[in-house]
C-alpha cells in the first residue's frame, strides 16, 4: 500500500460511565492476554479496522501502525519560561508511556500526529535524557512527525521525518481536522473530553471521538488540557450528536453516545 506524504514548510531562515463490553482486537498472540484485550477497543474507520487503546494511542494491525496524538513535549519548560512553574517531569512521563506502547505493538511506523512540542522552541528545551530516550524509541521503525499549529515547521535533532499530512490507503492523517467532511480522517487538535454521571457525580475522562468516517484522537502528552466533546468545535464536525465517545478507563474502553455526554 502507498502513502502519499505532503512535505512540511521549512522553516523560515532555520510548531466511561457504563457500555458494552469492548470487542476484541484483530487476532495476534499478543492479544490472547484477556487483560490486554479488555484494555483495547476496536475501530471501524472507513474500510480500516483500527485498535483504540486506553492509553489514547490508536493501532492499525494491518499496516503496523501506531498514532498518538498531541504529545506537547516540553510544555511544562514552556510555562516555567513564563513564570508559571510545573514539574518538570512531562516530557519524561509522555514518553515513557509511549515506550511501553512502542515495547507492546512493536510497530513499523510511529506518527506524531501533530502538537507533538507545546511550541517551537521545544525541541531546543528538551533535556540530554529525554532526546535521547525519543531517539531510542526510533530505531528499526519509521517515525513521521505531522505538522501541529504549536510546531507547524521541521525541528533539528529529534529524529524521524516531518509532514504536512499523510494519505494511507483508506486514512488520512492530519492534525487539525478539516472543514469538511472527510472520510477516513484521522485527527488530533482537538483534545476531546467525555463527561458522564456516574454514581450521582461527574467523571470526566479523554477519549476518542468517531462517527465511523471520522476519528479525533485524544491527546496523549501528561499536561494537555481537553474539550468537552459537547463544545461546538467537535459537534460540527459530525453533524449532528450520532458519534461515538470512546471514553479512556484505567483498564478499558467505555462507549458512550455522545448525546448521552453531559456537557459542561
Amino acid at each position: 500500500m502507498k502513502a502519499r506524504a505532503s512535505p512540511a514548510r521549512s522553516r523560515a531562515g532555520g510548531s466511561p460511565g457504563s457500555g458494552p463490553a469492548p470487542a476484541e482486537p484483530p487476532s495476534r498472540s499478543r492479544d490472547q492476554d484477556p487483560a490486554r484485550r479488555r484494555a483495547e477497543e476496536t475501530i471501524a474507520l472507513a474500510s480500516a479496522v483500527l485498535v483504540a487503546d486506553c492509553s489514547g494511542a490508536l493501532y492499525w494491525p494491518d499496516e503496523s501502525l501506531l498514532v498518538v496524538a498531541d504529545l506537547h513535549l516540553e510544555k511544562g519548560s514552556a510555562f516555567a519560561a513564563r513564570g508559571v512553574l510545573l514539574p518538570p517531569y512531562d516530557t519524561a512521563t509522555t514518553l515513557a508511556r509511549l515506550a511501553r506502547l512502542i515495547e507492546r505493538y512493536a510497530p513499523r511506523l510511529v506518527i506524531a500526529l501533530g502538537d507533538s512540542f507545546h511550541d517551537g522552541g521545544g525541541p531546543l528545551r528538551m533535556g540530554g535524557a529525554d532526546r535521547t530516550a525519543l531517539l531510542a524509541l526510533q530505531r528499526k521503525r519509521d517515525w513521521l512527525w505531522i505538522a501541529g499549529n504549536h510546531d507547524p515547521d521541521p525541528a533539528s535533532g529529534i529524529g524521524g521525518r516531518f509532514a504536512e499530512t499523510l494519505a494511507f490507503g483508506p486514512l488520512t492523517f492530519r492534525h487539525e481536522p478539516a472543514e469538511q467532511a472527510c472520510d477516513g480522517e484521522v485527527a488530533g487538535h482537538l483534545h476531546p473530553v467525555a463527561r458522564v454521571a456516574q454514581r450521582g457525580r461527574a467523571v470526566s475522562r479523554r477519549c476518542f471521538a468517531g462517527d465511523g468516517s471520522r476519528l479525533v484522537m485524544p491527546a496523549f502528552g501528561a499536561y494537555a488540557g481537553g474539550l468537552n466533546v459537547r463544545d461546538r468545535a467537535i459537534t460540527i464536525l459530525f453533524g449532528t450528536l450520532g458519534f461515538t465517545a470512546h471514553m479512556l478507563g484505567e483498564h478499558r474502553l467505555y462507549a458512550i453516545a455522545a448525546e448521552r455526554c453531559l456537557p459542561d
